[in-house]
Order: C-alpha cells, then sequence, then structure tokens
C-alpha cells in the first residue's frame, strides 16, 4: 500500500468513525420526536447535526474529509471516500436530513405547539 493509498485509508476511517456517531444521533432525535421523550440531550442532538449542516453548507455540501480524501482519489464512486455501501453513501443525505426534519418537527410540535 503506497502512501496515497494509506492517507485514504485513514481518512476513509474516520469518516465512517463520524458518520457511526451522527447516523444514530439523527435517529435519537427521531426517536425523541414520536415518543415525545424530550430532553436536553435530544436538544443537544440536534445542534451537533445542525452544526454538521453547517459545515456542509461552507463547504459547498460535501464534507471535508471528502475534500480531504479527493486529493488521493480520482474514484467516481459515491463511497471512494467512506465505508458505506455506494447506495447508501449516495442518497446519505437526502435519507439522514429526511429522517432529522420529521425527529426535529415532531419534537418541536410536541414540545412547544401542543
Amino acid at each position: 500500500m503506497d502512501n496515497s493509498q494509506k492517507q485514504l485509508f485513514k481518512i476513509k476511517l474516520l469518516h465512517t468513525a463520524i458518520w457511526l456517531v451522527l447516523a444514530p444521533i439523527v435517529l435519537y432525535v427521531l426517536w425523541c420526536g414520536v415518543t415525545g421523550n424530550i430532553t436536553v440531550y435530544s436538544w443537544l442532538a440536534t445542534a451537533a447535526i445542525i452544526i454538521e449542516g453547517l459545515v456542509l453548507l461552507l463547504f459547498k455540501g460535501s464534507c471535508p474529509l471528502t475534500v480531504m480524501a479527493r486529493r488521493y482519489s480520482d474514484s467516481t464512486k459515491d463511497n471512494f471516500d467512506i465505508f458505506l455501501p455506494n447506495w447508501l453513501a449516495k442518497y446519505n443525505k437526502i435519507i439522514f436530513t429526511s429522517i432529522f426534519v420529521v425527529g426535529l418537527a415532531l419534537m418541536v410540535y410536541r414540545e412547544f405547539m401542543k
């Protein structure tokens, strides 16, 4: 494995580890909204995902790790920079943004509209 492959592997590993933290946080926001079990942790989870969204906005829709990984690969696959199935890497933002928005809407409704 040459140096570029090693660097890409490290980025993919880090990117996957971060995804493995953020994906359950999104699901937690949905769970909080569905069950009405809303605590300070619900709002901290919401803040974490909003911060992630702001980072993506700053990088024009790409994760900064994707930008870094591009230096080490010219692959056109959606999962070139993360250890996820290609279909999930391709639709990741749509899937998890939708889940988050539903969860957040339910949380706001339960907390402030009832």
